[in-house]
C-alpha cells in the first residue's frame, strides 16, 4: 500500500457557508481554547523564547503601546497586533504589523483570494522597507516569508516563471548576512530550495537557481539546531525530505511531524503550529 505524501494541510479555520458574502477586511477570530494569557510584562519576560526564532537581533520594544499590542499577538489577537504596528509605524510598528498579518493569512484566514491579497500586501510592504532601510533584517525577512507564501498559492512553477524566487532566496540570504543566527530564515532557505529542486529537478535547480539537495538539508537542520522549539520548523523539514527524497523518507518526515506534534505549544502561533503538525499526521 502506498504511504500518502506528506503535505501542507489547509489553515484550521474552514469558512461558514456565509462566508463567502463576508467583506475581506474582516479577519476570522481564532477560535481554540485554552489559549495563552498575556499582558505586557509577561511578554518581556519570555522574549528570548517567543521570539527564539528571529535571533538576537530583535529587542523587546520601548514603546508602552507596541508591548501591548505584542501581548496582542502572542494571544492570538493578530488583528489588533497588526492595527497597532502599523498605526506606530517605523521598524518596530511594521515588524510586528508584518508578521500578525503574515501569520495570520498563512494558518487562519480560510478564504484563498483574501489570503494571496493579503501575502502580497505584506510582501510589497516590506520589500519598500528593505529598500529604504537596507539593513533592516525584519523587513527582508517578512519580505522573503510573504512573498514564498504567496508563490506556493499561485504554485511555485509560476511563481518562478515571474522571477519571485530569485526574490525569495535574495532576501533570506540578506537576513542571515545581517543575522546568522536567524533560525527562521535557515529554515525558508531549506524550504526554498527544495521546492525549487521538487518543481524543476536538480540540474537546472543548481544550474539557474544555485539550490542543491544537500544545501537544503544542511539549512533545514541549522535552523533547527538555533531554535529547536520550532514546531513550523520540524514541519518543513518533513515537507522538504518528502520533495527532494519521496517515500524513500517517509519514516523520517513522519518522525519530525511527529516531533511538531508533541512540542508544547508558548503561544498562539506555536498552538497553530501544533495543531496543524496533529491534523497533518491525522490525514
Amino acid at each position: 500500500m502506498t504511504e500518502p505524501r506528506i503535505g501542507r494541510p489547509l489553515p484550521l479555520f474552514q469558512p461558514s457557508p456565509d462566508s463567502a458574502a463576508a467583506q475581506d477586511s474582516n479577519w476570522t477570530r481564532l477560535s481554540l481554547v485554552n489559549l495563552p494569557r498575556f499582558d505586557a510584562p509577561a511578554v518581556l519576560a519570555q522574549w528570548r523564547r517567543l521570539h527564539a526564532g528571529q535571533g538576537d537581533f530583535e529587542p523587546p520594544a520601548s514603546n508602552a503601546a507596541l508591548m501591548d499590542a505584542w501581548a496582542s499577538y502572542h494571544g492570538g489577537d493578530f488583528e489588533c497586533a497588526a492595527a497597532i504596528g502599523l498605526q506606530h509605524g517605523g521598524r518596530d510598528g511594521l515588524a510586528l504589523a508584518n508578521r500578525a498579518t503574515a501569520i495570520y493569512a498563512n494558518y487562519v484566514e480560510p478564504r484563498e483570494s483574501t489570503r494571496l491579497a493579503l501575502f502580497r500586501l505584506v510582501a510589497d510592504r516590506a520589500a519598500a522597507q528593505a529598500e529604504q532601510d537596507p539593513d533592516d533584517c525584519q523587513a527582508h525577512y517578512w519580505h522573503a516569508y510573504a512573498l514564498g507564501r504567496y508563490s506556493q498559492g499561485v504554485s511555485v512553477a509560476k511563481a518562478l516563471a515571474l522571477g519571485l524566487g530569485g526574490k525569495v532566496k535574495g532576501a533570506l540570504e540578506r537576513v542571515i548576512e545581517l543575522q546568522p543566527g536567524h533560525a527562521d530564515a535557515h529554515l525558508g532557505l531549506g524550504a526554498f530550495h527544495a521546492e525549487v529542486i521538487d518543481k524543476v529537478g536538480i540540474l537546472v535547480g543548481r544550474m539557474t537557481y544555485g539550490v542543491r539537495p544537500e544545501s537544503a538539508i544542511e539549512f533545514f537542520e541549522r535552523g533547527l539546531a538555533l531554535n529547536p522549539h520550532a514546531a513550523n520548523g520540524l514541519m518543513e523539514y518533513a515537507h522538504g525530505l518528502q520533495m527532494l527524497h519521496g517515500e524513500s523518507h517517509h519514516a523520517q518526515a513522519t518522525g519530525l511531524l511527529e516531533q511538531a506534534a508533541a512540542c508544547i505549544p508558548v503561544d498562539a502561533r506555536e498552538r497553530l503550529e501544533v495543531e496543524m503538525a496533529r491534523a497533518s499526521l491525522a490525514d
